[in-house]
Order: structure tokens, then sequence, then C-alpha cells
């Protein structure tokens, strides 16, 4: 049997409570595709990205969160592998959904940036957690 620490414990309850937020992204989006207002194509694109990152990053950030018990990492880099890729999914759906914020927006604002942001959670997480694997 797999045993996780309270804290992995603790946060992969609480991702998978948060399924109901991005449920909730999914219904917004049901909304918007049915009606004609409210929504520019880059909004409805950038929508769209947004609440995909969020579901895909968040079922992975739960098998890294889990294979990071496989390694002996500690500390800061331990943290990185368990919940790099749980960091990218809230920074870089939050970073979809900011930059298509407004009325009649068709570009991104400023808040783009947070992508960036994910990203390198993103990869800092998988290289860090793939590293601790091989290294085990």
């Amino acid at each position: 049997m797999l045993e996780l620490t309270d804290p992995a414990r603790i946060t992969a309850a609480l991702v998978l409570l948060s399924v109901v937020g991005i449920e909730s992204g999914g219904i917004f989006l049901v909304r918007l595709a049915g009606s004609r207002e409210g929504a520019t194509d880059f909004q409805r694109a950038f929508y769209r990205a947004g609440h995909a990152h969020a579901g895909v990053l968040v079922t992975l950030g739960l098998v890294c969160l889990i294979l990071t018990h496989a390694t002996a990492l500690t500390g800061f880099w331990a943290w990185l592998a368990s919940s790099g890729v749980l960091v990218a999914a809230a920074v870089m759906s939050g970073g979809f959904f900011a930059a298509a914020a407004g009325q009649g927006r068709t570009r991104p604002s400023r808040w783009v940036g947070l992508l960036w942001l994910g990203a390198t959670f993103l990869a800092g997480g998988v290289v860090t957690l793939g590293v601790g694997l091989l290294s085990a």
C-alpha cells in the first residue's frame, strides 16, 4: 500500500476538491458556447485553453505528487517535484482567463505573463521529478 505523508494527503484532497471549480469553468464554457454575445473569438479560445490546462495539469499534478514519494528528493526539490505542476495548473489557467478578461478583448493583456511563470513551474516540476526518479 502506498503511504502518503500528511502534507501530500492533504494536498491531494484539496486538489481533488478543486475539481469542482474546474467543473464550474466547464459550465461557463457551455453557456458561452450557446451565446453569440459576450465574448470575442480570442476570448473563447483563451477560456477554452485555460479550462483545458487546468484539467490536464491537475491530473498530471496528482500523479507527480504520488511519484515524488518514489524519489530521494528532499526540501525545495521535493516540493518542486511534488507541487510544481499543481502550481502551474493554477497559474497557467488563471493566466489564460486573466489575459482574456475585459469587454471585447481581441489580444491578451499583460496578464499573459502568467503563462510563462506557469510554464516555468511546469518544466521545473517535471524535470526535477524525472531526474529524481532516475537517480533513486
